[in-house]
């Protein structure tokens, strides 16, 4: 029990610091889309995402290779055989070297050819949209090389780091809407450009911190070409999950920006950006557990791993609804007083996109208790063939003349498959779970969703006349969520010791 203890709280130290940093982020990102919509206009943040999302489709190798990245650095410091480490850091980052190469030459022609000849892009704004995906270009390059990089400091929980590089780069951002009136030239390409020039200076920083704190980092040129088939071994069966990933994400916003045009894909991107500030809460937590799974996996430890596993699933689904229930209920003013003037179609693709996180935070969570023991196999034949129908379902759809919101219940139809049937069936079957395991998650959350989501719901009928109103409702609503969790979600135990945690806080202070 003591380790577990123990345990816990280096996950609450890190997740605390990661929390610190994502508000920030969240307050900033949410306030630069807002001026970015109004200096760019509607049509280029859309064309800007549209053009950006094929750069993303190409990039999925780069997320696949990451993950067995990640993986298997951190599975080595759970071993503690700092022998191997150099070895596969180097390996891994050659492995990266390539495939950036590899995306450069893609991107620059089959890709350069697509974006020119059939994204339906205006006559007068392509040779900005083919700027702005050159640069795009050259900075998923960057992006995709600075991967073992990240993953040596994640594995070595140092997120000190991580968290204050990513507040320095929003600093960055928040220049350049600053420069982007200034500067008078065309906005998109300037956009495009000073984004690259922001990557390239967090990327420094990661490695030349890198470098010096951890000296696995320090690059030879070694390719161990057993352990680069064992990477690779593991990571190809990540690969059409990622591919999957890529159709039904980036893919959609393609379809999107061809049937409907860039109005559409920046009410969408909007939406994205609205859940992905949800989302990167719920990812910093387990981003703090993922390292700790695995090395208890590692180490031998599976009931360890196994626990917390199932507690990040949990706690991440509470998490999640804590923060996407309040935005549910005043999405509609919250849309208004963010963006003043609103993308048609953003309000039901932010409500949308928000009911299907709520479901994809155990279809996330659950793969790492397959991810720390290596069964990613069955995972990766099964769920990219669930998200990959979706393109042609949604394709097909919009060629018939179907509203452009299928695509959100298409995407919300998928996730639930994934999240309630294949990745528990996957647990059960090949990591060692039994189903009274998965009831342990699945139940207390279900109960504690549906008993807030039904007086939220009532009294936002009565609350929603003017903003006051609306602030009243969001707080009435945060304090539902929280009594849901507090009474409903979690054990008493788990509850006094919560409740005795932030009151020793409270009173520290």
């Amino acid at each position: 029990m003591s380790s577990i203890s123990t345990n816990n709280r280096r996950i609450a130290k890190n997740t605390l610091l990661l929390y610190v940093r994502m508000l920030f982020l969240m307050l900033v990102n949410l306030y630069t889309s807002r001026v970015i919509l109004r200096i760019l206009g509607v049509d280029d943040y859309g064309i800007y995402n549209a053009v950006g999302g094929i750069v993303l489709m190409l990039s999925f190798l780069n997320s696949a290779l990451s993950n067995g990245s990640s993986r298997f650095i951190t599975y080595e410091l759970g071993k503690k055989d700092s022998s191997c480490l150099n070895i596969i850091f180097c390996t891994i980052l050659n492995a990266h070297l390539l495939l950036a190469i590899i995306v450069v030459l893609i991107a620059e022609t089959v890709g350069l050819w697509f974006v020119t000849n059939k994204l339906g892009l205006a006559a007068d704004r392509l040779n900005a949209a083919l700027l702005a995906y050159h640069f795009s270009v050259l900075t998923s390059v960057a992006t995709i090389t600075q991967v073992p990089y990240t993953a040596t400091i994640i594995a070595h929980e140092r997120m000190q780091i991580y968290a204050y590089a990513s507040i320095f780069e929003v600093v960055l951002k928040l220049l350049i809407l600053y420069l982007l009136p200034i500067l008078g030239h065309d906005r998109l390409e300037t956009y495009a450009v000073l984004l690259f020039i922001v990557q390239i200076i967090i990327i420094s920083i990661y490695r030349v911190y890198s470098i010096r704190k951890f000296s696995e980092t320090k690059y030879k040129f070694i390719f161990n070409k057993k352990k680069f088939q064992e990477i690779t071994s593991f990571s190809s069966w990540s690969l059409l999950g990622n591919a999957a990933h890529a159709l039904t994400g980036q893919g959609t916003n393609i379809l999107l920006q061809m049937f409907f045009g860039p109005k559409l894909v920046a009410a969408r991107a909007i939406s994205l950006q609205v859940n992905m500030a949800a989302n990167q809460f719920v990812n910093n937590f387990k981003l703090a557990a993922d390292p700790q799974i695995v090395k208890y996996y590692a180490a031998g430890d599976v009931g360890t791993s196994k626990r917390l596993t199932l507690n990040t699933a949990k706690f991440s689904f509470f998490l999640m609804l804590f923060l996407c229930l309040p935005i549910y209920v005043v999405a509609d003013p919250l849309l208004k007083l963010w963006l003043v003037i609103v993308p048609p179609y953003t309000l039901i693709f932010l409500k949308l996109i928000i009911l299907q996180s709520l479901f994809s935070v155990f279809d996330t969570c659950f793969y790492s208790g397959l991810y720390a023991c290596g069964r990613v196999k069955e995972n990766a034949l099964i769920s990219p063939f669930i998200l990959s129908l979706q393109f042609p379902v949604i394709y097909i759809a919009f060629k018939l003349g179907g509203s452009p919101v299928f695509l959100s219940y298409a995407g919300i139809m998928a996730t639930l498959i994934l999240a309630i049937i294949v990745k528990p069936l996957l647990l059960v079957k090949l990591a060692g779970y039994n189903w009274d395991d998965i009831k342990t998650v699945f139940i207390p959350c279900c109960k504690t969703a549906i008993a807030a989501f039904i007086p939220s719901l009532f009294v936002a009928h009565f609350l929603s006349k003017d903003y006051w109103q609306y602030a009243v409702l969001l707080v009435i609503v945060m304090a539902i969520v929280i009594f849901c969790i507090l009474y409903i979600g979690i054990r008493g135990d788990q509850r006094i010791e919560i409740l005795n945690l932030i009151k020793n806080k409270i009173l520290r202070k």
